[in-house]
Formats: C-alpha cells, structure tokens, sequence
C-alpha cells in the first residue's frame, strides 16, 4: 500500500482529501473513514465511486437553488403590479425551499388573505411556523389542513399536526393523531416526533421501538433514498444514545 502511495503521489493524496471532506459533510456509515484512511488512494477511489458519485444526481438541487432565487426576484417585481394569491403562494413556497423561514410566512399570510377558502397556503404558513418555534400559531392552520384533506402531503400534515399538539402540551390529542398518522404514513419525521412525545411521558421502551423503526428502514432503502434519510438516521441515532436503556 505504501509503495502505491508513493507512484500516486500527490493524486493519492488529493483523493484521500476529497474523500474525507465529502465524508465530513454527509456523513455515511462510519466505517468508511477507515476504509478512506487505512486504504489509502484505493480505498478514497473506492469510498468516492461508491458514495460521492451517486450525490451527483443530488447535487442538482443546488443548480435549482439559482433558478429559485432568478423566479423570487421575478415574482418580487410581478407582486407590485399583480398582487395575486398565486404569486404570493408560489412565493412562499419558494422561499420556504430556500429555507428562508419568516420571508415564506410572510408571503403565505398574504396568499391566505387573498383566498382563505384554499388549504395549501395554510398548510405553508403552518409547516413556516412550527419550524420557527411558533406550535401554537401552527395549530389553527394545521388543523384546517387536516379537517379539509385528512392525507394531506402523504399524512405529513397530520403527522405535524399531532407534532404540534404535543408542543402545546396537548398530548392527549396529540397521541391520538399520532397512532392514526403513523398507522397509515411510514414517514420517519412522524415517527421521530411521536417517540419524542413518548420519551417526554417517561415512556422510554416505547419511544426507542418508534426510533428503531425509522433505523430497521435503512438496510432496505435504495441508495438515493439512503442518502435523503440521512439528516433522519443521524437523528434516530442520536435520540437512542439520549435515551435511557
């Protein structure tokens, strides 16, 4: 391995480089910084092939991100001229992709003052609010949601919804929705917001069961799918070492 080191030198070097920086920032299955490390240019290649190449299809989303913000100012200058529901509902939920919280609330109040009668803008101003800490102010929204299109976004709605109830201390109403939103979705953000719920009762057995859900889900998972649950598996792991045996 040494003398392979030497006749790829400084490329070898430069592998093991981006390999550990692209290991840093997505955070795989530990094991491959060994791989990375004591393989040296062999095993960076491999880890690089078999983890950073398949990112590339993910990396798109940054490309989108510009186009994103081009259609934000175009919809800024339309507002002034137009200021329709449909402009400011598409604003908000273009500002909540770009993660820019308190802009897309904004924007999705003025979507719901123009057409009240039409539930996506709520449930945007909702997903804005408990995201900024502000449960209580999701709640109306949400259970409009929830009320008018029980499925909403594949049970995320009510997923949040129960989520929400539980931040207000609402746990009662808030278990409730949660056993009939995960027996219907599989969506690993419910499941972790219910053992959360769980785990706040004292009911720690219960709540690793819920957080070994979303982990069982990751040996089968496609590859893509893997990589999109990450910020999910690292947070099961997480709650499972805070968590009482």
């Amino acid at each position: 391995m040494g003398l392979l080191s030497h006749l790829f030198y400084p490329w070898g070097l430069i592998l093991q480089a981006l390999a550990i920086i692209h290991f840093i920032r997505r955070r795989p299955d530990t094991y491959w910084i060994y791989v990375i490390l004591f393989l040296g240019p062999i095993g960076a290649a491999v880890y690089l092939f078999a983890e950073a190449l398949p990112d590339i299809g993910l990396a798109r989303h940054s490309f989108q991100g510009f186009s994103r913000r081009k259609r934000i100012a175009q919809l800024q200058v339309t507002i002034r001229d137009n200021p329709s529901y449909g402009n400011y509902e598409e604003l908000g939920d273009l500002y909540l992709e770009e993660g820019k919280l308190q802009p897309a609330r904004d924007a999705f109040d003025k979507a719901v003052a123009a057409r009240p009668s039409t539930i996506d803008p709520f449930y945007g101003r909702g997903l804005c609010a408990i995201q900024l800490g502000d449960a209580a102010a999701a709640l109306p929204d949400l259970e409009q949601v929830v009320a008018k299109d029980p499925d909403h976004d594949f049970y995320r709605a009510a997923g949040l919804l129960a989520h929400a109830y539980a931040l207000t201390g609402q746990k009662e109403r808030a278990e409730a929705l949660f056993q009939r939103a995960t027996g219907i979705s599989t969506l690993s953000e419910t499941y972790l917001n219910y053992a959360t719920l769980l785990a706040s009762e004292g009911r720690n057995a219960e709540a690793r069961e819920w957080i070994q859900k979303v982990l069982d889900k990751k040996p089968t998972m496609p590859g893509y799918q893997r990589r999109r649950e990450r910020p999910w598996f690292r947070s099961a792991a997480a709650m499972l070492k805070r968590l009482p045996a």
